[in-house]
């Protein structure tokens, strides 16, 4: 079993420079404190991004959800969009990248005097750090698919936990998809508050029934890039979407389903609670929709 983020490995990760506070240093030499905030409450940040013939593709989408996450939670990231932009830009260029790339963008409050909740105690500017890594999702995940399980944790509210956050802490997310890996599937499907089916552990979910798309109404869910794509793409080229609530016994009764996000992309679903989708794999709106989606991708590097 593996999930959404089974990656084919690449030998040449073990050499990449990664970026550390202006640094670039050996993989090895990539540390932070026991004090950084983010080890001691998962008080951060991130995104991840792809780098796509030559392209950071989606970039400022990205960008924006970074700098808006990190109003919510009141943290100075200390560095302008330009500023960040450069630095993604410099770590692709210390390693010669130039395709084929997954970046992830991590920013935490910074040091704290004394591991504890408040942020008052923070002594430091934020950490920042890149890590850049030949890494593109593994093939056979698309003739294979994601086995999904339901999870017995919930989707929670913005007063509650903001899913809409792409915050470091992620242990609601990581609880359930151990149940759902407990269970012998590769990842974890989550309800909301009112049981309607809100999204996966890490990434956004979608069905297809009659050849309509349904996906949850974004209330309770990633604010996902890909998904918001995926949500266009249906619109431009006439494909039936629906944004609205919807229950697992009607995921269950699908043709169809498949999950978006940044690492995969558009990756289908062969199997829901052990019950398989009968179309086989990737089903006919699934591939069209992955199709679209890589030309997308390649319309976005080639501008």
């Amino acid at each position: 079993m593996s999930g959404s983020q089974d990656y084919a490995a690449d030998p040449r990760n073990a050499n990449v420079l990664v970026y550390l506070n202006g640094d670039l240093v050996p993989r090895s030499d990539a540390k932070v404190s026991v004090f950084d905030a983010g080890f001691v409450l998962g008080d951060g940040v991130w995104e991840g991004v792809r780098l796509h013939k030559g392209r950071l593709v989606f970039l400022e989408p990205h960008l924006d959800r970074l700098f808006e996450g990190a109003r919510a939670i009141d943290l100075d990231i200390g560095m302008s969009r330009d500023e960040v932009r450069h630095a993604l830009h410099r770590t692709l260029d210390a390693n010669g990248m130039t395709d084929g790339v997954h970046l992830r963008l991590m920013v935490t409050r910074g040091l704290k005097k004394t591991p504890n909740q408040d942020p008052r105690h923070t002594i430091s500017k934020a950490t920042l750090v890149i890590v850049a890594e030949h890494k593109r999702p593994s093939p056979d995940v698309i003739t294979r698919g994601l086995a999904l399980w339901t999870s017995a944790i919930r989707c929670t509210p913005a007063d509650m936990f903001d899913m809409r956050l792409n915050s470091h802490s992620r242990l609601n997310l990581i609880t359930a998809l151990l149940q759902a890996i407990k269970a012998g599937a590769d990842e974890a499907l989550m309800l909301d508050p009112n049981g309607f089916v809100s999204s996966c552990n890490a990434t956004n979910f979608f069905m297809v029934r009659d050849g309509a798309v349904w996906t949850s109404t974004g209330e309770y869910c990633f604010k996902g890039v890909t998904r918001s794509h995926v949500v266009a793409l249906c619109r431009d080229y006439g494909i039936p979407i629906r944004l609205q609530n919807f229950t697992l016994h009607e995921v269950y009764g699908a043709d169809e389903a498949f999950v978006t996000g940044t690492f995969g992309g558009v990756t289908p679903v062969c199997a829901v609670d052990g019950r398989a989708l009968p179309a086989t794999l990737p089903g006919p709106v699934t591939a069209r929709l992955r199709d679209l989606y890589e030309r997308l991708k390649d319309e976005e590097a080639a501008s």
